[in-house]
């Protein structure tokens, strides 16, 4: 189904969430292209995140809509574990039809709160996903390794029970733009993790 990639060990604290940039080569297969990406990988273990506070939004990014894969089984989320096991998941997805190349012409407004991740329409009056902040498992970023300069920007998310997980899928216009969107979803989860901890402690 997906290629074979050599994973890295990563170690993962449930107290805390993280955001990390590495330079990786990653095999495309996409007609023989062979891409060099950064990927801007957020990990943090859902369960602990807090979607309580103010529900402004903190910042703003115009992106488009690529595609979903959604509920797949528990078995199947506990292997995308790895980034680089997403990215591959993601790129046979592509290539199987199950997702496309080149999203669709719609620009779209991803907004990101501490209540979690809104994607709706430009003039705002249709919303297209809610992601809450204590449903999102990892947000990544990697080039799109077409040549365009655009980055894929993926969104894993679980359901309550944590018993299936769905992975989200938007072309952001730069790296810079993906980039910055997983550092203010790290910002929101670092906020949501201290008002929680401030709020045990009391």
């Amino acid at each position: 189904m997906f290629r074979k990639v050599k994973k890295r060990h990563s170690s993962s604290s449930s107290q805390s969430s993280e955001i990390s940039t590495k330079s990786k080569s990653v095999d495309s297969s996409l007609g023989g292209l062979s891409r060099s990406s950064t990927v801007a990988s957020l990990d943090t273990d859902s369960t602990k995140s807090s979607g309580n506070g103010p529900s402004e939004t903190w910042a703003e990014f115009r992106v488009r809509y690529l595609g979903s894969i959604e509920k797949l089984q528990f078995h199947m989320s506990k292997t995308l574990q790895e980034p680089l096991d997403l990215i591959s998941y993601i790129d046979a997805a592509q290539q199987d039809g199950t997702l496309p190349f080149v999203p669709g012409d719609e620009d779209l407004v991803l907004g990101v709160s501490k209540y979690g991740v809104k994607v709706a329409s430009l003039d705002q009056c249709a919303v297209l996903h809610r992601h809450p902040l204590y449903l999102i498992v990892r947000m990544l970023c990697y080039d799109d390794g077409l040549g365009g300069g655009k980055n894929l920007l993926a969104l894993k998310t679980t359901d309550g029970g944590q018993q299936t997980c769905s992975i989200w899928v938007y072309q952001c216009c730069s790296s810079e733009q993906a980039q910055s969107i997983c550092k203010v979803l790290s910002s929101s989860f670092h906020c949501a993790l201290t008002a929680d901890k401030s709020f045990t402690q009391s």
